[in-house]
Parts: structure tokens; sequence; C-alpha cells
């Protein structure tokens, strides 16, 4: 009998009790807890495992590992230094913690991510040990979460009374489980909007309830719709929104005329995309009597409409910023606003804010003037149509461009003015490169979309002599009205569009990564490394390599951000910057405005710390309508590939890994991947030094910017992954 209670106890012994109860304490260890309270947490509530608890409570207490607070209550003894982080996580399930406390990050195992979930805010602390070179960490603690809302495809089981959504982001780990009761009756397979509401301590999955049903997978709508849902972006407005701005006053009044610059008789025209809706900017152009040119850079007074306060206003800072998907925009305005009151049309009036400057032939500015206008559109071109005009090089209009409408300035002096301001725009570019800016003059890809938004056809857009002209004097209006605020006496709080230094560590990776090219980088100051780079970007202009060298440079880059700390904007070579050219499209252009009317009008500066989290606010929005923009721009590529799909094509490796090479094709500029599993002629390994993968038996070598001819094997539409077969290498 006494070898059976033995027996009995060994079995009902709790495994691993220290590490359990010490990992409990740590993970909340500002709290106490009592052996009851573990013992909840650890789901047991006998005799036997209740005395184990006490009796170890005990034994850590004399090792002095844990402290008694008081009778009963027991806090851990903390002696490891903690940190905090971002949690980035890879598609196999481990991640990295980006910190401010380490210049590498810290590698995390699977097994040490404890539910934090990519994007999360993180506490962790470091071990000794490494992983393939890399600090290794554990994370002890979600500070906070980056998101709890994810887009997915529920699978539902009936018998079971439950769901689970399968969330589309590679990046997370778990799917996500959910009571038939909160799945809005969603249909098996089919895409959905899931929030997290919890995940309990000993559960494999967090719980969640379905928010909406974004309908069938593959179908262009639920695609679309389900981009926008993963980055929490809205896709209509609110009815109080669109009522509140369909009541508003729009009408340009004799009374509100005589508080502003009247500049309706001066000649003035827009410039912008051939199927723009919205028409922000608007330039105006006179040869004073002293043979200076006076040249006004006139926007969209958005702010007139846009009172703080308001529904209208709040909407308009949550969103941020316009989002430009393939076949739609998403306005940060309403409709009335942003193609109607706000929108500088041809032949109406409209309240505008203006930066007016006086310069001369060499483009030296003689005066400026900032304030609140009304201005009169004499005329709208496209860009191909000013592009016209300049290439004829003639004050005459050529044919193709037509000005509609009545025009009461001749068509002769808009030419002239086009012309002329081509020629200072040239000089300000120039003078721009010399002191140290960097061209970035990337090839956009478009698609010619047919009446139910199907890809016809791929298209490039490039910058041309009208698209810089517009491009300088905007610049010239950002940076004079951040120098004007930026240099006042005391300190004024403003909102500057900031860039900094390239990492040089990622300068190295480029100088090695081009020099396969042929490519060489000077990088032994500030001023050789933009002369450098500028040399580069036109050295491989029509080359094969160029939209792969473009994106690499690019991605050298800091990331340009929102902020009332002024460092300067590397990329421009401009110690002062601000965004103040298209308050319809962006959040913090209407706050620089409302910001330098304060000032015009003598009041105090504004406070630094509510300017600072608004700019946050919008870094952060423009970061992810930025994903939103570039996830359509995939989403539209894989969906032309799939009428191609017995096609060879002609592409240039663009990335190399030890899982397959990724192939962007030279046509159309969809990229995908060969997997190294289905390059069946020889085995693959991956060579890290040469950016290469390299065939054992063969020798064969396909390495990173190598022509190469791939053929479609498939087209996931709902992951968004397109696959190629290689073919091979061109004769």
């Amino acid at each position: 009998m006494t070898k059976k209670k033995k027996k009995k106890s060994r079995n009902n012994k709790i495994s691993n009790l220290t590490n359990t109860i010490l990992g409990i304490l740590k993970k909340e260890r500002n709290k106490t807890f009592n052996y009851k309270q573990i013992a909840s947490k650890l789901g047991v509530n006998d005799a036997s495992s209740r005395n184990q608890i006490i009796k170890k409570l005990a034994q850590l207490k004399a090792k002095q590992e844990i402290e008694e607070v008081e009778r009963g209550k027991f806090k851990a003894i903390v002696n490891t230094e903690y940190h905090t982080g971002i949690l980035d996580m890879s598609q196999k399930g481990n991640g990295y913690i980006i910190s401010d406390d380490f210049e590498e990050d810290i590698f995390v195992a699977s097994n040490n991510i404890n539910k934090a979930l990519d994007g999360d805010e993180v506490e962790f602390y470091a071990y000794k040990r490494k992983h393939r070179g890399k600090q290794e960490g554990e994370i002890t603690k979600i500070i906070k979460r980056a998101k709890t809302e994810y887009v997915g495809t529920i699978q539902i089981h009936e018998k079971k009374n439950f769901a689970f959504v399968v969330p589309d982001s590679s990046k997370m780990y778990t799917d996500i489980f959910v009571p038939i009761n909160k799945t809005m009756k969603a249909q098996d397979g089919y895409k959905v909007l899931v929030s997290i509401e919890e995940w309990p301590d000993k559960a494999d999955s967090p719980n969640g309830k379905v928010l909406e049903v974004l309908g069938k997978p593959g179908e262009h709508s639920t695609e679309i719709h389900s981009i926008l849902a993963e980055y929490g972006l809205p896709l209509e407005f609110p009815h109080e929104v669109e009522e509140f701005a369909n009541k508003l006053d729009l009408s340009i009044s004799k009374e509100e005329i005589a508080n502003r610059r009247d500049m309706r008789k001066d000649l003035t025209f827009t410039i912008d995309p051939k199927d723009a809706k919205d028409f922000d900017d608007a330039l105006s152009f006179k040869v004073l009597d002293n043979g200076l040119y006076e040249i006004g850079i006139h926007i969209a007074d958005v702010s007139h409409y846009l009172q703080p306060g308001t529904v209208l206003d709040d909407e308009a800072y949550e969103r941020a910023t316009s989002i430009y998907l393939v076949d739609r925009v998403v306005p940060m305005l309403p409709e009335i606003l942003s193609n109607g009151a706000c929108s500088l049309r041809p032949h109406e009036e409209k309240y505008t804010f203006s930066a007016v400057f006086q310069m001369n032939d060499k483009c030296e500015i003689k005066n400026e003037w900032f304030g609140r206008t009304v201005t009169y559109s004499d005329a709208r071109f496209a860009y191909e149509e000013a592009q016209a005009i300049i290439e004829s090089k003639t004050n005459d209009i050529p044919k193709e461009v037509s000005l509609t409408g009545k025009v009461y300035k001749t068509d002769q002096a808009i030419a002239d003015a086009i012309l002329k301001m081509d020629e200072l725009a040239k000089k300000m570019r120039s003078r721009r490169m010399r002191e140290g800016a960097i061209s970035f003059d990337k090839v956009e890809v478009k698609f010619d979309l047919d009446e139910e938004a199907n890809p016809v056809g791929v298209f490039f857009k490039s910058s041309k002599d009208a698209n810089k002209l517009i491009e300088e004097f905007m610049l010239l209006a950002n940076r004079k009205v951040a120098e004007f605020v930026g240099k006042k006496k005391p300190q004024k709080t403003f909102v500057y569009r900031v860039h900094d230094e390239p990492d040089e560590s990622k300068l190295a990776q480029l100088q090695t990564i081009v020099g396969r090219f042929g490519h060489k980088l000077n990088f032994k100051d500030r001023g050789s490394i933009a002369s450098s780079l500028n040399n580069l970007l036109k050295d491989v202009e029509g080359k094969k390599e160029q939209n792969l060298v473009d994106t690499l440079t690019i991605r050298t880059m800091s990331k340009a951000e929102y902020t009332t700390h002024n460092i300067g904007h590397y990329g421009l070579a401009f110690d002062y910057y601000s965004h103040f050219t298209s308050p319809i499209r962006r959040y913090p252009d209407v706050m620089a405005h409302r910001l330098l009317q304060r000032y015009l009008d003598g009041e105090p500066s504004a406070n630094e710390e509510i300017y600072e989290e608004k700019c946050n606010h919008s870094s952060n929005m423009e970061y992810l309508a930025t994903k939103a923009e570039r996830d359509s721009i995939k989403y539209m590529q894989i969906r032309f590939m799939q009428d191609h799909q017995d096609e060879e094509f002609l592409g240039v490796i663009s990335g190399v890994t030890d899982w397959g090479i990724y192939v962007e094709i030279i046509s159309n500029k969809c990229e995908g991947m060969v997997s190294v599993r289905d390059m069946k002629d020889d085995h693959y390994y991956f060579d890290q030094d040469q950016y290469a993968m390299v065939g054992k038996k063969t020798s064969k070598v396909y390495q990173l910017g190598d022509e190469v001819i791939v053929k479609v094997k498939n087209t996931d539409l709902v992951k968004k992954h397109l696959d190629f077969y290689m073919v091979g290498k061109p004769q």
C-alpha cells in the first residue's frame, strides 16, 4: 500500500515546476502571486499539486530567486536587463527584434516568440548565445499590439460549432479561432476581416470575431477591398461626414475675397495627369515692368473648408492621405471637396493659398510673398499637352493641344509662359543637382483597364520636362515656406518633411551588387555619394538592370517622414523642407497651411507635442497607404499574367535566396519566383557571396542581374504570388 502511494505521488508530480513558476512570476513581474493563483494558472486544484507549489515557492525564496513581498505573496527577483523593440516576423515563423539598444537585429526563435505578432512593440531579454552570427533573444512581454484586425479565409466547422480564419499575411503564423455565433454567417472559403479579442494562456490560437464578410476569394472587388481592410484603411466615408461636407457653404463671396489677395487677372493654368480629377495646384506667370518674372504657386485652400473640431476634419486626420490603388482613388476628402470646391478646375474662381516669387533669369529670388488668395484658372493641361508645347519650342500651341472653353488670355501667352517656366525649372533643377540632390526618376508601372477593371495592357510612366517643370516649382514653394517659418526667431513649431542620410552598411551592399553590372561608386564623403548615385542612375537608364538598380538605390535611402524636428532633406539637398502643395490628398499639408497662416497673423508658436503626435500619425498612415498601393499593383500584375500562361518572357534576376530565384520580366516589370525545387536539370545551392544559384554537377550559375527566360507556372491572386518555371538563359 505504501508503494502504491509513492507511485501515485510520482504520477501527480508537476513537471518542470521551477521554470514554470519563474516563468509566471517573470512574465508579470510587477504583480505578486500566492500559491492558489499559481495553481489556477497551472490548471490544478488537488492537494498534492498545491503542496508541491507551496514547497517550490519556499525553495525558490531560500535560493533568493523570488521574494515574499507580504505573507504568502511572492514576486520574481529580476536580475536580467530587459529591452524593448519592434518584432519583425519572417515567413518561416522566426522573428527579428529591431531595438535602439542594439546595433544589429536580435534573432528570436519561434519557440521564444511567446504569442507576439509582426510589428508588435515587445519587451525582451538578450541571451549571450548567438544564432548564425546574430544575438538571440526571448520575448517576455507584449507592450503594444501593432494590429488586431486581419484579412483571411474562413474555414467553417459546423459540426463542431466553430470556425478558423487563415490569415492572408505570410507573417501571421497562427490561425484565428472564431465561435460559430461570431462568424457573421460567412460562407466557408470566403474572405473576411477578423478581429482578435483575446489569446488565452493555454490556447494555441487567439480567439476572434468576424467584423466584415469581404466576398469570394479571387474576385476583383473582394481582393481590392481585402487590400484596404488588411491595412485598416477605409473604403467609404461615414454618412455623417458626407452629410457635413454636403452642407458646407462652397460659394465664392465678396466678403471673403476682400480678405484675400485677388489674383484672378493673372495668367493661371494647371498641368496634371490626363486622368486627374483633383487639381490642387496651379501656376501663374507674369512679366513685371522691371524685367523680373512673377510666378505664383497656387494651392487649393483646403483649410478654409476643413475646420478643426468638425467630423470632417477628424475623418481627414484619421485618413491622413489619399490612397491611389490601380483601379481607384480612396480620397482623404469627400468628392464634393476633392473634385469640386477644392479642385482648381479651368474657368472657375477658387480660394487658394499661394507662394508668390519674383525672380530673374538666373532664378535668383528677389521677393517672396505667402498668403491667402483668390484665383481663376484660364486653362487645364495634361502633362502630354504641356510636353508637346515644350518639345515644339515655339509659342504656337500644337494642334494636338486643344484648350476647351472660353479662354480670355491668348493661347500664345500661355505657351510663352510654359516655355519660360520650363527654362527656369531646368536651371533650378541643375542647381539642385550641383548642390547634392539625388535624381530619382523611377519608372512607374501603369495598367490599361477595360470597363470591368481587367488589365488589358501594361505601360510605363516616366518623368518628362513637363512633369519636372511642375516638380521644381512645387519644390520651390515647399522649401521656401519651410524656410520662412523655420528661420523665425524665436523658433516656431512647424511640420517638416525630413530625410536622413543613407545607412553606410546599405550603401556598401549596393556597391557590391551594382559592381556585378560593372558600375563603380565613390562613397568618400556626402558630395561624392550624391554625385556617384546620380551617375549610377543615369548610367542604367534604358538598360536591363535599370529597375533593379533604381529599386535597390531607393532602398539604401532612409525613409522620409513628417516631424516637428527639422534635420533637413538629404535626397533633395534642402536644409528646410515641408509639404505645402497637396492639401487635397495629404493632411500634413493642411497642417502646414494652418501653421503658416497662424504665424502670418502674428500668433504665438503652436504646441509642439500635439503636432509631433499628428506628424507620427501622418507618417504611419502614409506607410500603410504605400503598402496598399504596392499590393494593388502586385495583384493587377498577377491578374495580367493569368492570361499569358503559355508565353515565354525575357526577365532579369532581381533576387537570389536559398529557396529560389526572383525574376522581373523586362516587358511588364512583373516579378515572380522560380523555386529551387523546380530547377530539375541540376542540384542547385545558394552562393551568398556571389548572389547566385550554382549547379553542383554542371557549375551552371544563375546570378543577380542575369537575363533569363521564364514561363508562368502559377498565379495566386489571394496570396499575390507569381511562380515561374526557369526555361534557361537566352542564346
